[in-house]
């Protein structure tokens, strides 16, 4: 099978293979696109949590940007874990160079575990200048929480917050519903035009490592191919609700989904 796009992941690495640059590796390609990939840090984890992180220099960030995008020309961006002020910086200069227009933030902030990933400093440019840049933001409730100094109780809450990364300059929004308790999941788009409540029905599993990244990963590879954003963030909600639906039940803490649920393996492989 021909890939049907090219995305280029800016993202840390989980060592456990359930979040971070190897889920959206795993996204992309069960989705049917082909990975390139620019990797901010390298995390030393598991599914009980995050023992180090190991950060990578900003230029050798701009370097894996700039002469990848160079090369293969991406049909879009999919940004993760941005640890610190200078990193996001050099994200903003090199996403100017290389001119891609779809381009997608996950604003990974805290591990499932607790553990923090950004600083303070990073939180703030990441607020003031690269939600401008980007098509869409994906904040959970946690995140979005930090970005706009609002409590988040329920649905009207999230629209809330929504409607104030909108203006402070994001263009599109997605707030994702999975931190509230309820049976049903509800994730909220936003648009200037409109707002809409994605449904899922709520698995009941720990195992839910790496859903964040997940979901952002495939909302780009449904956008890189030509469907709308809002229908982009409906197919990823689905994809992402029948990865935890295998419930792996892999490791110790919380486990990983299964990225493969979208494949069918060809007959001669079998």
């Amino acid at each position: 099978m021909k890939p049907k796009s090219k995305i280029l992941i800016i993202a840390g690495s989980d060592s456990s293979g359930g979040a971070g640059i190897q889920a959206d590796i795993k996204t992309i390609t069960s989705l049917g696109s082909y990975a390139m990939t620019a990797v901010t840090a390298v995390t030393v984890q598991n599914t009980t949590g995050v023992k180090s992180i190991i950060t990578i220099k900003p230029s050798e960030i701009s370097k894996q940007i700039e002469f990848t995008a160079r090369d293969i020309k991406p049909s879009a961006i999919k940004i993760g874990m941005l640890h610190s002020s200078k990193v996001v910086s050099a994200v903003i200069n090199s996403l100017n160079k290389i001119k891609i227009k779809k381009i997608i933030l996950d604003p990974v902030m805290v591990a499932k575990g607790g553990a923090k990933l950004i600083d303070n400093r990073a939180i703030g440019i990441l607020k003031n200048k690269l939600i401008k840049k980007v098509t869409l933001i994906t904040p959970n409730i946690p995140e979005a929480e930090i970005l706009t100094n609002l409590k988040i109780k329920n649905t009207r809450d999230m629209i809330n917050a929504a409607n104030i990364l909108m203006e402070l300059g994001a263009n599109n929004v997605l707030v994702k519903g999975g931190h509230l308790n309820t049976n049903v999941l509800q994730n909220i788009f936003v648009s200037r035009k409109e707002i809409k409540i994605i449904k899922s029905k709520r698995i009941t599993t720990k195992n839910t490592h790496g859903t964040g990244c997940t979901l952002s990963s495939a909302i780009t590879t449904f956008f890189s191919c030509g469907k709308s954003l809002k229908k982009s963030c409906e197919l990823a909600t689905k994809y992402v609700q029948n990865a935890i639906g295998s419930n792996l039940n892999y490791g110790k803490g919380q486990g990983p989904i299964n990225h493969l649920n979208s494949i069918e393996v060809n007959n001669k492989y079998k």
